[in-house]
């Protein structure tokens, strides 16, 4: 994965859309790296991310849902076309139902 990879990532128990920044060693990420260095961004309206409050984040590979076959130069906001918009608002509201059902699940057991 080059700079500028666009994909979906679970950042800080939220489901985002990241963009890969050039890895520290100048090199591509690779799937043996530890760490992926990325900035985030947050839905703004129909198919329109902006930067997030905290622009900057270092996830793990295995937090990445899908990678995007396109990427981008610009870091302060990323316009999603329609097909990989819906795969964003399917990936979320299945994470969302998740967490739920692990809240119900934990809240059942403290009865």
């Amino acid at each position: 994965m080059n700079r500028g990879t666009v994909a979906i990532a679970v950042v800080q128990h939220q489901v985002m859309i990241i963009q890969l920044v050039q890895a520290t060693s100048g090199h591509s990420h690779r799937r043996s790296d530890r760490w992926l260095d990325v900035y985030t961004y947050t839905p703004f309206g129909d198919h329109l991310f902006l930067a997030s409050s905290v622009p900057q984040a270092r996830i793990a590979p295995s937090d990445l849902l899908t990678v995007f076959p396109f990427r981008t130069t610009t870091t302060d906001m990323i316009e999603l076309p329609a097909q990989e918009y819906q795969e964003f608002l399917q990936l979320k509201a299945k994470h969302q139902k998740k967490q739920e059902n692990l809240w119900r699940a934990w809240k059942a057991k403290l009865r």
